[in-house]
């Protein structure tokens, strides 16, 4: 699966909604662990691959030799246009997952990601937890987002991450009747505490030694590490042989 495709096209139109089971409400909180099976790849983002495929959510690309890099965007915090010109350097595209307040109030960065060829995502209007929301809110949260984005930027989004990796199996499928691919990821560490961040030299040995194929990293650019650490990530992955 190239996940970077032809833009779908939201499906705003009220479709009957399928009948679900009693636990297909039920609040999962994503996480891919920390057992990799014999590939490097975290046996969380496996399963959650293997069991929610049909519900377009995806927690690796089909794509071996890649690696896609992602940023969530809930607010800034004057790394981003830093992150963007290191990206740009190194000629390498990523995707940013927008809150509703950042692409509100961010207007000169979201426009430079989408002039520079990158892709953004929608990562709630307001950071709801979706599985807690009713159908009628759910679809409000992640349509009234949409509707701002393709109005203030002409731009149509078609990757979606639910805030704080929480879901239910009833909202992958209305995300994905609205549309939408989900996109959660299989590496991630704890760089969004900006009161206490990780060590640069420890956060990119462990960046690479967690490399594997189909790989998608969750990085947030709120992170003075991740600033200062990503053009050595990008040419430690390409070294290794992956595309990004």
């Amino acid at each position: 699966m190239k996940l970077i495709a032809t833009a779908l096209g939201i499906i705003l139109a009220c479709n009957p909604l399928p009948v679900f089971a009693d636990n297909s409400t039920q609040l999962q909180g994503y996480g891919q662990g920390i057992e990799k099976d014999e590939i490097n790849r975290p046996l969380g983002a496996v399963d959650f691959n293997n069991c929610y495929q049909k519900s377009d959510a995806y927690s690796l690309s089909d794509d071996e030799n890649q690696i896609i890099l992602t940023f969530d965007q809930g607010y800034e915090n004057g790394y981003t246009s830093k992150i963007l010109d290191t990206l740009k350097e190194k000629n390498v595209k990523a995707i940013f997952f927008l809150t509703g307040d950042y692409a509100k109030k961010e207007t000169a960065l979201v426009r430079r990601m989408i002039d520079e060829g990158h892709a953004i995502g929608n990562h709630g209007m307001t950071h709801a937890s979706f599985p807690k929301l009713s159908v009628e809110e759910l679809k409000e949260e992640i349509t009234s987002l949409h509707d701002f984005v393709l109005e203030n930027y002409n731009y149509e989004m078609q990757y979606l991450r639910p805030p704080c990796g929480e879901y239910s199996e009833k909202s992958l499928q209305i995300t994905k009747e609205l549309g939408y691919k989900t996109i959660m990821w299989s590496f991630a560490y704890v760089d969004w505490n900006t009161e206490n961040q990780p060590s640069p030299e420890e956060s990119l040995q462990n960046a690479l030694n967690c490399a594997h194929n189909g790989g998608i990293y969750l990085l947030h650019s709120v992170s003075a590490t991740n600033c200062q650490i990503l053009g050595s990530l990008i040419d430690g992955l390409k070294a290794k042989g992956y595309t990004l």
